[in-house]
């Protein structure tokens, strides 16, 4: 009785044990995505909840431009200026938070700007419009010896690439003077901080000075995160008319 007790509790235990579960043999096949597929299963009804969510969010208003913020300017333009600007200043935030240091210029490409701020109700799809790309903001240590040469690039170019921190002039032989670095002569002895995008930094658009760099500082910002986020903290949008480059 005790041993027919004993197998019988011992039966119960392992009965009750956890099972464990292993994988002995994984099995697939191909579907091809024919006509007869897509027609068999509702796409349409599984995108368009994603699709809603997505469209919702891009066409929230953010803020709203008092005038068109447009692309039109020989050496500079509004949205040249406008962009150079809060890419300076957001980056900046960053850049003193955890280098302990300050940006001096900021260099973007004129190429890079696909289209302007119409007058208006500003969203995000504006920012995925002027900025399509996923590229991401980059500080560049340069020595004065290589500003030299960014001046150089941007009138050779004749684009007006979106520039901050930096004025000159050029004279009537088409050379740079009166370079000024936040109010201050340019000193080709001294190193200065200029952040562009990861694109422009390896010498992209034929920038090259940016591969002269002494140091490199990925900020892991994107340049269109850097637009939605200044739309969402400045509900009017406007861009500085100042001159950043003046041809004699």
């Amino acid at each position: 009785m005790k041993l027919f007790v004993l197998l019988l509790t011992f039966h119960i235990a392992v009965s009750c044990a956890e099972k464990k579960y292993f994988v002995t043999k994984i099995e697939g096949k191909q579907i091809g995505v024919t006509k007869e597929f897509i027609e068999s299963i509702p796409i349409e009804d599984i995108i368009k909840p994603y699709r809603n969510k997505i469209d919702a969010d891009l066409n929230a208003v953010l803020a709203n431009a008092s005038e068109t913020i447009d692309k039109n300017g020989e050496w500079q333009t509004p949205m040249g200026n406008f962009l150079s600007d809060i890419t300076f200043e957001k980056s900046n935030k960053i850049f003193q938070l955890r280098e302990k240091k300050s940006i001096d210029i900021c260099l973007l490409n004129h190429g890079g700007i696909r289209t302007i701020i119409p007058k208006g109700d500003v969203t995000a799809r504006n920012a995925y419009e002027i900025m399509p790309f996923e590229n991401s903001a980059v500080v560049i240590a340069l020595k004065g010896e290589q500003v030299l040469e960014m001046v150089n690039f941007i009138i050779s170019e004749k684009k007006p690439h979106p520039l901050k921190g930096m004025t000159f002039t050029i004279d009537n032989n088409n050379a740079p003077k009166n370079i000024l670095i936040g109010g201050i002569a340019l000193d080709t002895t001294k190193t200065y901080y200029v952040v562009t995008s990861d694109y422009l930094a390896t010498g992209n658009d034929n920038m090259l000075f940016f591969t002269k760099g002494v140091q490199k500082y990925d900020l892991e910002y994107k340049l269109r995160n850097i637009i939605i986020d200044y739309f969402k903290e400045n509900k009017v949008i406007t861009a500085s008319n100042d001159k950043r480059v003046i041809k004699e």
